[in-house]
């Protein structure tokens, strides 16, 4: 089975080392506009041969892993290269603008959106790591448009992946993952930069940093050339998740200012619920 990466790094790339482990016949191709990260993939074994979107017609598979706003570009051209029997997926953490890009074109049962919630603060061929997407959700959008048996070729590489699947429509997908991914990585973004513009007067403010102010900074490690074209894409979801998430720093602002930290307590207290909704998450995974 011939597989071709349009975008080898950490999803791309994890996909390549999973699905070459996982069947003797799969036969890898890389295709990055990135010549470095090429040679680096090829080096580490997680593509068998570097390629061109001009080959893709001997393509079985073709994993789109690449920025949001790269993908509305590449779509079209790699359904208008591949032959009648592949399958095309991207795993961009958008879905409206991908899908609309596509939606009239004349292979679009050849496509199926795919946005499999895994991943790390890293990027690029290095990053790459087998087993990343076990255990985690694979949310699929408009399924319906996918012709069947390509679909069961997809769904077959995500449950051997060890992913579970989670069918959403485009618009409900945007919505929601702003408020559990796009508005994590912001705050983590800002809180970065609020330290590190801190930190240019008080030099050995980040001797003091903890496990705390490390975790909850991670996320400001990721790639801006994947995250911005995120934001973009996501506009308006993104402004009224930040409306409400900047409401609630005022609210707890205007409660320090009061000395109301009685109020702060059940404030605290109430938002601990959230650790039985991630445990419920975790145990039904």
């Amino acid at each position: 089975m011939n597989v071709f990466v349009i975008g080898v790094g950490l999803i791309g790339g994890s996909m390549a080392l999973d699905m070459k482990a996982m069947d003797d016949a799969v036969l890898i191709f890389g295709i990055d506009h990135n010549p470095v990260h090429l040679d680096e993939a090829l080096e580490l074994g997680v593509i068998d041969q570097k390629a061109t979107l001009e080959e893709l017609e001997k393509a079985d598979v073709v994993i789109v892993s690449i920025p949001v706003d790269a993908t509305v570009q590449v779509l079209p051209k790699v359904l208008d290269a591949v032959h009648d029997n592949a399958i095309v997926f991207e795993v961009g953490s958008t879905k409206q603008n991908i899908c609309s890009a596509v939606e009239d074109h004349p292979k679009r049962r050849n496509f199926l959106a795919a946005h499999p919630i895994a991943g790390t603060e890293f990027s690029g061929p290095k990053a790459a790591i087998k087993d990343l997407f076990r255990g985690k959700t694979n949310i699929i959008c408009e399924v319906e448009k996918t012709a069947f048996k390509l679909q069961e070729r997809a769904l077959k590489i995500f449950t051997d992946l060890g992913m579970r699947i989670r069918y959403m429509d485009p618009k409900s997908h945007d919505k929601h993952i702003a408020y559990v991914s796009h508005l994590s990585h912001i705050s983590s973004f800002m809180l970065g930069k609020t330290v590190i513009e801190k930190e240019k007067n008080e030099r050995d403010i980040f001797d003091m940093a903890g496990s705390g102010f490390e975790s909850t900074v991670r996320l400001a490690k990721s790639s801006p050339a994947m995250w911005a074209p995120i934001f973009e894409q996501n506009k308006e979801n993104v402004i009224e998740t930040l409306d409400e998430y900047i409401n609630n720093l005022e609210e707890f602002k205007q409660l320090m200012l009061q000395d109301n930290f009685r109020a702060i307590y059940q404030e605290m207290e109430n938002t601990n619920h959230i650790k039985e909704i991630l445990n419920g998450i975790i145990i039904n995974t």
